[in-house]
């Protein structure tokens, strides 16, 4: 596997996707016959131009998060595995792939969101404030369009995003559903959505839909023979310790249906989900170590979980985070814009780990990753900042900060989230840039099915993507643009 560190990401892929590859044993497919079609993730790359800027994005990361997670209300066919290349965008501030919608089919970025459950899009007749340079879905121009006659509104804290509700044919990673409702966007808050991302693809549970309708996923799991195992897996690329790079990079893999054995190394340690609990995919943390220091989880209530793919960075209870900032010297609470957050000595290296489920295992998290950005030449950000969150709210939201050091699988069928070490494949994309994933439209074979549940018209709003989180009050104003951290760039 040494070899691929010397090779273009581009052509490491191309490596992943050919046949010849494939069968070489290097990959090993679930099954013989079987298409795989790998989605890239990307990543893109903003400075900010001062403290002050990356204060107010700072502040409207954890406020975002709040209210995403309403802790601040306002034939039988061939079973098979896809997958997507993933786009890395602004410093690993979020990841997004693509997918096809209408007949003909046109291809859409979506930010991939295991924190929410809904698909939206930016259509054609939307506001001003959705910008330039976004594909618009076109529902006149889609043959297999078809009204829902129900209003679609999500809110996001600062932001929202409201439209209509409809269904059409949609592609993803060589599957395709029939009739899959999704949200026609017409009118969003200010700086919601950023070039080139035109909409949300949430990937949690249909219980926390906000339409009512059951997610793109979920329709995969629950139609019969379609998917080799019940299952989406994410390899994470990182970037945010690197020097030059781009608005937008390669960022990994998303698959679906089954797992890509040569971006991991041993076997995947799977946590199910509590019971009664189904609807974000919630793990607990039993045990947490920053440093050599133990950090004491004092109850359950504090030691829920959501894992999020659609959140850049990591928050809990204040109490528990100031224990982890504490094993810090010189670390102290963040004022103003940066309040819930901490500074501490750039010259620290603290590893923190999380353990879930009361396996003895642990799961380290890069000190590149702990350090969120650079205040000055001896300050730094942390990226575990204070969420207090009250009642059945998860106490936790763990997003790309963690996921980015393991290969994460989410499995439906028992509901549970596992992770495996990244391989010296997996490892070597990070930082080493490349051709970017180019959106296409997927030949046959594709893999057909319908979706079995309509979207429900009640009108009704729910807190979504925390993709949201990381982009809230900038661009795609927690939904998918954030302005991203200039990491090694000390701000003035």
């Amino acid at each position: 596997m040494l070899f691929f560190h010397a090779l273009p990401l581009q052509l490491v892929l191309t490596f992943l996707l050919n046949d010849a590859f494939l069968s070489s044993g290097a990959y090993a497919a679930p099954s013989p016959n079987k298409p795989i079609r790998m989605m890239q993730l990307l990543h893109s790359d903003k400075s900010f131009k001062n403290a002050t800027e990356l204060g107010q994005w700072a502040k409207s990361q954890r406020l975002a998060l709040e209210y995403k997670y309403g802790i601040q209300s306002p034939g039988v066919q061939t079973r098979a595995e896809g997958s997507n290349l993933v786009t890395n965008q602004n410093l690993d501030s979020s990841y997004f792939g693509s997918l096809t919608i209408g007949t003909p089919p046109v291809s859409y970025n979506v930010v991939l969101d295991t924190g929410s459950s809904d698909l939206w899009m930016a259509s054609v007749g939307s506001s001003s404030r959705v910008p330039s340079g976004v594909t618009l879905y076109d529902r006149q121009a889609s043959s297999t369009y078809q009204d829902s006659n129900a209003t679609f509104l999500i809110h996001y804290g600062m932001g929202y995003a409201e439209g209509t509700l409809g269904t059409d044919v949609v592609e993803m990673a060589g599957f395709e559903v029939q009739n899959q409702a999704f949200g026609l966007v017409t009118d969003v808050s200010q700086n919601m959505l950023e070039s080139p991302v035109s909409g949300l693809l949430g990937l949690a549970f249909q219980n926390i839909a906000t339409s009512g309708a059951m997610p793109f996923w979920e329709t995969l799991v629950n139609s019969p023979n379609t998917l080799d195992s019940p299952v989406m897996a994410f390899q994470l690329s990182r970037y945010i310790n690197g020097t030059g790079a781009k608005s937008s990079e390669p960022g990994g893999v998303f698959t679906i249906g089954a797992l890509n054995s040569s971006l991991y190394t041993g076997d995947v340690e799977y946590y199910n989900i509590p019971d009664g609990q189904v609807g974000y995919w919630i793990l607990e943390i039993t045990s947490m170590n920053a440093g050599a220091t133990q950090i004491n989880i004092p109850s359950p209530s504090l030691s829920r979980a959501a894992i999020d793919t659609g959140t850049t960075l990591v928050g809990g209870p204040k109490s528990l985070v100031s224990e982890i900032y504490a094993t810090i010297p010189g670390s102290a609470p963040g004022t103003g814009d940066y309040s819930g957050y901490y500074t501490y000595p750039c010259a620290a290296n603290l590893t923190v780990s999380l353990g879930f489920g009361g396996s003895s295992t642990l799961w380290p998290i890069s000190p590149a990753d702990f350090r969120l950005a650079q205040l000055s030449d001896e300050t730094c950000l942390g990226a575990f900042f204070d969420l207090d969150s009250t009642g059945s709210w998860p106490s936790w939201i763990v997003g790309d900060t963690f996921l980015k050091n393991v290969y994460s699988v989410f499995r439906a069928n028992p509901p549970s989230v596992g992770f495996a070490n990244l391989s010296p494949l997996a490892l070597s994309m990070n930082g080493i840039g490349g051709s970017l994933p180019t959106p296409t439209i997927a030949s046959s074979p594709i893999i057909t099915v319908t979706a079995s549940t309509s979207a429900s018209d009640d009108g009704s709003s729910r807190v979504s993507s925390n993709t949201i989180g990381r982009y809230f009050g900038f661009s795609i104003s927690t939904l998918a643009w954030t302005l991203a951290l200039c990491v090694g760039v000390v701000l003035s």
